[in-house]
């Protein structure tokens, strides 16, 4: 998932970089509102998180620009600017969010993580890999052809995981997607649905990266 953070401060910029590229997005960083118009404009973007208060484009201009150019990438607008007629504006000049400045660094992530579902709920339904099919309009999983009863959390482990194959996804990663704020997981629930869906399927499904997390590795190219 490719994130194009749009901030002038340095210090500011530099802390969310390092934030989202722990949380595995890889980010491009432009510092003025031109730069910003023209990477909007551009191919590879999932998501833009915007200032408003920048060099050259006034980020509100910038976003209007780029909707009016037909740029459908989901915006999140993060600003000082934080009347409710300012918020009313980013949203009706076409944000998908807005986080007031001072922000919380785990609400952001929260949040980008709302427009990246709503994304991948635009863009893909079905997910193949070999004999196994995963609907994420229907809720439903069949391996070669025929259906595989899962609970919801296995579920949305085993769509994680194949949302992401060969990128290995932390215990930490899999479990703020599946749980959220849920503070009453027991420590054992991830390993039980990753046991769970491995005995469902086959063992060599899910591969265990000991200290880091798991991962589902590419399917092997056919010969010839």
């Amino acid at each position: 998932m490719k994130v194009l953070l749009v901030e002038d401060d340095e210090l500011l910029g530099s802390g969310i970089c390092d934030a989202l590229e722990r949380a595995r997005y890889t980010v491009e960083w432009v510092r003025d509102g031109a730069q910003a118009l023209a990477a909007l404009k551009g191919e590879g973007l999932d998501i833009a998180v915007l200032d408003l208060g920048l060099p050259r484009i006034d980020g509100m201009d910038v976003l209007r620009r780029a909707r009016e150019a037909g740029v459908g990438t989901p915006v999140l607008v993060l600003s000082a600017r934080d009347t409710t007629a300012q918020r009313i504006g980013g949203l009706d000049a076409g944000a998908d969010d807005y986080l007031v400045k001072p922000f919380d660094v785990d609400e952001l992530l929260a949040r980008l993580r709302v427009l990246e579902r709503r994304t991948r709920g635009a863009v893909v339904n079905l997910i193949r890999y070999g004999p196994i099919a995963l609907d994420t309009s229907a809720l439903t999983v069949s391996m070669n052809e025929r259906t595989v009863d899962l609970q919801r959390r296995e579920f949305m482990v085993l769509r994680r995981l194949l949302e992401n194959v060969g990128h290995v996804l932390s215990r930490q990663q899999l479990v703020e997607n599946i749980y959220g704020w849920d503070s009453d997981l027991e420590s054992n629930a991830l390993d039980v649905h990753i046991h769970n869906l491995r005995k469902k399927f086959y063992p060599e499904l899910i591969r265990t990266v000991r200290g880091v997390g798991y991962v589902i590795d590419p399917l092997p190219r056919q010969a010839g």
